[in-house]
């Protein structure tokens, strides 16, 4: 399966509620834009184009052997990023012409959950047995992600954590080894300063971009704070009595973001620590955009540090990286070691007239051969801890490869802040970030404020 990454930045307010406004963003769409729409087969929705339609033509074929009787049709939307993709289905929803099924990302997730989306909890309930062996083999914390206020909408079948990759000849010309697991955001700048030395003028030793995913978020994650509060829902103890019965208790109903904790003295320490890094010519200013360019000048060397997750891998080795070229680990600690991810799993639409049909399909591409067959090659990170083996990264990934899982494992975890109008959120982030971290010191309290300002008007749409 083709990775979807989240590079693309979520711009907009995107929700049921703002329909009549996507008129004027997106062309309208009628009966006879959407190819099939008259015909019986169960319509699954992806972000792509018709290449990558059909590259998942082999996951159907396989389903359609388990399943003759369920003709199945793959709608690929294209879309510069989620928000575009979202929008698009919220608009085939009010035409009448909604998919039965459709690929949800961590960033829509709660939309969905909150509008759009079947809960699975009966579906659960029933087939137990089915898929006991996804449970047994997926951490709970994914699962803890796609909960919304005591149901479980999605099943995720890949994620990735925001780790720190490392170039090799950049460490090498610095005189730097690789840290320890536990290494400190102090031991962060003082490696990001080696590297400044050993380097050329042009070198960057930290590649940041301004976005939900691997901007900001992950050094106010591991300072123990975030932009939004974070509580959690009641509920799900009938998802974790019966498949994690060892985390009753640990894990909830699901994740709450309703207000901004952008005043937070704990954020704004984690502000002015980047800041200073951009300040010092350690770390990119976020200005200069997004990661496009991002695999070349770290392939060439140019780039020290930067986050990505178990996406990258085959990205690198299609620039021409071997494994050597390169290392990943955890990201530093600071008050606590807490990483951020992002997954995607498929969700049933509430419109559907097929949804035990879409069931049997979610079914198939979370089990073990669908999802072998959907990530043959390393994209992203599969949410199964079976499939993150030495086999998946063999050739291709980085001595320390078991990150990607492990980070799971070892740390606490939680996905990026994705309330229902995370869409609106993540437009008043951006917007605020870029003026805190390129500013002064003295002018920093002034950015959070507006900041502030923007996240509690973007919460009550």
């Amino acid at each position: 399966m083709t990775q979807i990454t989240r590079r693309g930045v979520l711009a907009g307010a995107v929700g049921v509620g703002s329909l009549a406004l996507l008129g004027s963003q997106w062309p309208r769409l009628n009966g006879t834009d959407i190819p099939g729409r008259h015909d019986d087969s169960l319509s699954i929705a992806i972000l792509g184009t018709n290449q990558d339609a059909e590259a998942r033509q082999s996951l159907v074929k396989a389903f359609n052997t388990h399943h003759p009787d369920i003709p199945v049709r793959l709608q690929a939307i294209q879309g510069a990023d989620w928000a575009d993709f979202f929008a698009k289905i919220l608009t085939m929803v009010a035409a009448g012409t909604p998919p039965d099924v459709c690929v949800v990302a961590t960033e829509g997730a709660q939309l969905f959950a909150e509008r759009l989306a079947e809960p699975l909890d009966e579906y659960l309930a029933r087939d137990v047995g089915q898929v006991q062996d996804y449970f047994n083999d997926v951490h709970p914390s994914l699962i803890e992600a796609f909960m919304y206020k005591g149901s479980l909408y999605q099943m995720p079948i890949d994620f990735n954590a925001a780790n720190i990759y490392f170039n090799a000849e950049a460490m090498n010309r610095a005189g730097i080894e690789y840290p320890r697991d536990d290494w400190s955001h102090d031991d962060f700048l003082g490696v990001a300063r080696q590297m400044k030395q050993a380097n050329a003028s042009d070198f960057v030793p930290f590649y940041w971009t301004n976005r939900l995913w691997g901007g900001i978020v992950p050094w106010l994650y591991i300072n123990d704070t975030s932009f939004l509060t974070e509580q959690k829902s009641p509920g799900g103890e009938w998802l974790w009595d019966r498949f994690y019965p060892g985390h009753v208790g640990t894990f909830s109903g699901g994740f709450l973001w309703e207000r901004s904790n952008a005043t937070d003295p704990k954020v704004a320490e984690s502000f002015e620590f980047v800041r200073a890094l951009v300040q010092e010519g350690l770390g990119t200013s976020p200005a200069q955009g997004g990661g496009n360019e991002l695999v070349g000048q770290f392939s060439g060397g140019s780039i020290g540090m930067t986050p990505a997750g178990g996406f990258w891998v085959q990205g690198l080795a299609e620039a021409g990286l071997k494994p050597d070229d390169y290392d990943v680990g955890y990201f530093p600690k600071w008050r606590s070691q807490r990483h951020q991810f992002g997954a995607a799993g498929y969700a049933i639409l509430k419109t559907s007239k097929r949804k035990d049909e879409a069931w049997e399909w979610v079914k198939f591409c979370t089990s073990l051969e669908g999802m072998q067959l959907a990530f043959p090659a390393p994209t992203t990170t599969p949410t199964r801890r079976s499939m993150c083996n030495e086999a998946f990264y063999s050739e291709k990934g980085p001595k320390h490869w078991k990150v990607f899982y492990d980070t799971l494992e070892r740390f606490p975890c939680a996905p990026i802040p994705a309330p229902p109008q995370q869409a609106a959120v993540e437009t008043a982030l951006i917007k605020n970030v870029l003026g805190a971290v390129t500013g002064s010191a003295a002018a920093l309290p002034a950015a959070l404020a507006r900041l502030d300002e923007d996240l509690t008007r973007a919460l009550e749409v």
